[in-house]
């Protein structure tokens, strides 16, 4: 059964749009309300009775769309907690997305008694994974090369498993995942539930799902995006020597506090934020030749508001937890005409207002009438802003970033940096911003003009009655 769903449920399953008319134990119905989660998205309101009922479901949504939340409540209502086997399992492509994913299924379960959920990532350690193995998980969320790899040496047993989902299963294929997957999927037992998301429905990803799934119900909802909360631009590049120049003005015409500029490879994405960088704005590049350790300390710059640039090729975003994007700005139309709607999807979040700006040259206008035809839309390319921006200065980012060398590993949380930083004649709670704490080292944000005594502070105090090295990792 295939149905496409713009904001009205259209599937035919009972429902009125609140999580109360669903088949949920109260637990999980009253963690709900208390997270502030009522009405549910199309996604969810289209796709959570078939999962209830036990069939598998193919969904195709656009990023924010609450998808997450689906699948999340719909393993969950299948879990037996006092079997602690690993009893359902999250494949996703990136590490980013993996704890964005785990993350959200925490708060979902965290008024159910001893949920234990478990990521599984390359990039991270493999000897501390495989003690938390050995103590039990109901959920594994995870990439699939850590996942297999875990299968191979018998550290991880699917036997138990009732509940698969494949999340962005169209990037797990373009980032070389298919034969992972494959493997991953003989180890599962052929009763369980399986759950497909995917940004497109390619060939590709069809097949995946003619193998995989009994049956399944299909899930679209319609991608355009509302005009009210984004606004598109096309804008017209002279040659190839003004593109860049044209990225600087829309940047000091707009001056968004957060923005990704999009680049179609990491070659330029290293150039153009080392322009940007050169120019006085505050730009990180982020793709796929970064070891882990950096790639996680750009993304809590970035996060916390201590970088307002992010320069990124489409492989390396995915799974970015960015809540608040003021713009994206596409240096070059996307090679893959659906990238590009999820390229804009990525502002304009949550009930928010955004901007998305691309860039094209007439020798791009080939592209830019396939991408109309793909939109079915007229896209019309207008002039530049006035040259009179240019002689603004770049925005400079409201926080700063300070790095402690102790983490989780060290058992320090983020309410002991927070009571560090406002203890005994120390700086003010809302001069604070995010806190992220990893397995060995931790970051707080703050505000600019506290940076200093926030260092000082710090350092001079200690925290789990020990001294932490501190030191300012951004500028």
């Amino acid at each position: 059964m295939t149905f496409v769903s713009d904001s009205t449920p259209n599937s035919g399953l009972v429902h009125d749009g609140a999580f109360t008319s669903l088949a949920l134990v109260p637990e999980l119905l009253n963690n709900l309300d208390s997270l502030g989660y009522h009405a549910m998205t199309p996604i969810q309101a289209d796709s959570l009775p078939a999962m209830l009922a036990g069939h598998d479901v193919i969904a195709r949504a656009k990023t924010g769309s609450g998808k997450t939340a689906a699948f999340g409540l719909g393993l969950l209502s299948r879990i037996v907690v006092a079997q602690f086997r690993v009893q359902a399992l999250v494949l996703c492509p990136t590490r980013e997305l993996a704890d964005q994913v785990a993350g959200e299924i925490r708060r979902l379960a965290r008024s159910l008694s001893n949920v234990k959920v478990l990521t599984l990532c390359g990039g991270a350690p493999f000897g501390p994974q495989l003690a938390s193995l050995a103590h039990g998980a109901h959920v594994v969320v995870g990439t699939p090369g850590r996942v297999e790899e875990h299968l191979r040496k018998g550290s991880l047993s699917l036997d138990a498993l009732d509940t698969l989902v494949l999340d962005e299963a169209n990037r797990m294929l373009d980032m070389g995942f298919q034969a992972a997957m494959d493997a991953i999927v003989r180890e599962t037992p052929n009763s369980r539930q399986t759950l497909l998301f995917s940004a497109t429905y390619s060939d590709d990803v069809r097949a995946i799902a003619e193998g995989l799934m009994r049956d399944p119900l299909t899930v679209e909802v319609a991608e355009a995006h509302d005009e009210t909360t984004i606004q598109q631009h096309f804008y017209r590049v002279a040659d190839e020597s003004a593109r860049f120049e044209s990225l600087r003005l829309l940047l000091l015409h707009y001056r968004p506090g957060a923005s990704v500029v999009f680049c179609n490879t990491k070659r330029e994405t290293d150039e153009v934020a080392g322009a940007l960088s050169e120019a006085g704005f505050s730009a990180l590049a982020l793709h796929g030749d970064l070891e882990q350790r950096d790639r996680d300390r750009l993304l809590v710059l970035f996060s916390n508001r201590s970088a307002s640039i992010l320069v990124a090729t489409d492989v390396a975003a995915r799974g970015l937890d960015i809540d608040a994007l003021d713009a994206v700005f596409n240096y070059r139309i996307a090679r893959e005409l659906e990238v590009h709607v999820h390229r804009v999807g990525r502002t304009g979040r949550a009930g928010g207002h955004g901007v998305a700006c691309t860039l094209v040259s007439e020798q791009e206008d080939y592209r830019l009438a396939r991408l109309g035809e793909f939109l079915q839309q007229q896209l019309d390319v207008e002039p530049l802003p006035s040259r009179r921006a240019l002689t603004g200065e770049p925005m400079i980012p409201a926080m700063v970033t300070l790095q402690l060398d102790g983490g989780k590993k060290q058992k320090v949380r983020p309410g002991d940096i927070l009571g560090a930083l406002t203890g005994d004649g120390g700086i003010r709670g809302d001069q604070i911003g995010k806190i992220k704490v990893l397995e060995r080292s931790a970051y707080v944000a703050v505000q600019r003009e506290v940076a200093q005594a926030a260092l000082t502070q710090l350092s001079a105090g200690k925290l789990k009655g020990r001294s932490f090295r501190a030191r300012l990792v951004s500028r």
